[in-house]
C-alpha cells in the first residue's frame, strides 16, 4: 500500500499538542496517538457527517496503529479520516496523522453500530450508509474542518 497523503481524506480535523503529551524522550508519547485518532473518529461519526441513529452507538471493535515518525511539541497535528469499507453493521476507517504535512502514523479501525437496548450489533441504516459512502477514501473535497 502506498503511503497516505492528507489529500486522500475527505474529512480532516486538527488537534493542538499539549506539553503533557510528551514523554521523557521529548516527543509525544505513543499512547497519545490513539487519542488523536479518537478525535478524528468522534468528530466524523458523532459531531460531523454521519452521527449514529437514535438508540444506537458506534463502538470501537479494533484499532491498529503503524508509527512512522515522531511527533514533537509544540504545534498541532492534522488527522485525516476516511471510510474504507462499509459492512452490514460495521465500518472500517483508515486514518493518518500528519505534523507539518509529514505522515507520522496511520491507523485502521473497525467501528460497529450497537443497539443501546440490546447491547448487540445492529445493521447500518441506508441513510447512514449513504452518508458514510460520501466519506470514502479518495473522495474529492473536504467534508470536515
Amino acid at each position: 500500500m502506498t503511503e497516505p497523503t492528507l489529500d486522500d481524506f475527505a474529512f480532516k480535523t486538527r488537534d493542538k499538542l499539549r506539553y503533557g503529551d510528551t514523554d521523557r524522550l521529548g516527543h509525544v508519547n505513543n499512547a497519545v496517538f490513539s487519542t488523536f485518532f479518537e478525535t478524528g473518529r468522534v468528530e466524523l461519526l458523532h459531531v460531523g457527517e454521519a452521527p449514529p441513529p437514535p438508540g444506537t452507538a458506534f463502538v470501537l471493535a479494533r484499532i491498529t496503529i503503524d508509527f512512522r515518525r515522531e511527533v514533537n511539541w509544540p504545534g498541532e497535528v492534522v488527522i485525516g479520516t476516511g471510510v474504507e469499507r462499509i459492512g452490514t453493521s460495521s465500518i472500517r476507517l483508515r486514518q493518518a496523522l500528519f505534523q507539518n504535512e509529514r505522515l507520522c502514523a496511520s491507523a485502521e479501525t473497525v467501528i460497529v453500530l450497537m443497539d443501546e437496548a440490546t447491547r448487540k450489533s445492529t445493521p447500518l441504516p441506508q441513510e447512514t450508509r449513504e452518508r458514510l459512502s460520501a466519506l470514502a477514501i479518495g473522495t474529492a473535497g473536504e467534508a470536515g474542518g
